[in-house]
């Protein structure tokens, strides 16, 4: 399955480096799951391939998630998208990760190509601060418009910037 992914991306693309490697180290004991890299320039011509080429037709976005690498180890980038996909037909797995940095963090959005990640890009954007250029409606779902941080970027404090204050604490006792 996966070296079908594989070889099927470099014949279309031989000029990329997708850095194709397992998702996690060796000796899992499951199927070999498959991590590739793409840049942002080149994600939607790339997700829109591995969507549409029946060797691939990865006809489903499973998940889309951010990751902050502030502080980790020999990581050169800030941020990262992770998209996972799935292909129905074919019965694999494949995560795409695309990688963005500050001071404003941007990436195409995949909208055009799965709708399904209009709400996932835009927790991202509420959370993260990744903007995604192009998305239909890119505004906060989980916070307030107006609230001026991102609450999963590791430099936030763990107990918040004091947005709390403002409301009634509830407690076991008084609820």
């Amino acid at each position: 399955m996966d070296t079908d992914v594989i070889q099927a991306l470099h014949e279309r693309f031989p000029e990329i480096d997708f850095r194709a490697g397992p998702l996690l180290p060796a000796g899992g004991g499951g199927p070999q799951q498959i991590c590739i890299r793409v840049e942002a320039a080149r994600l939607l011509e790339v997700l829109g391939f591995l969507r549409d080429d029946p060797r691939t037709r990865f006809d489903q976005l499973a998940d889309l998630a951010g990751i902050d690498y502030l502080n980790y180890p020999e990581a050169r980038d800030r941020y990262a998208v992770v998209y996972a996909l799935l292909s129905v037909p074919h019965g694999h797995r494949l995560w795409v990760k695309c990688l963005a940095n500050d001071p404003d963090p941007r990436l195409p959005s995949v909208c055009p190509i799965w709708k399904g990640a209009e709400w996932p890009e835009r927790e991202v954007y509420d959370l993260f601060g990744i903007r995604f250029d192009g998305h239909p409606d890119m505004r906060r779902i989980l916070t307030w418009d107006g609230f001026a941080a991102h609450p999963l970027r590791k430099d936030y404090p763990l107990r918040g910037r004091g947005e709390r204050t403002s409301f009634e604490e509830v407690t076991r006792e008084s609820a």
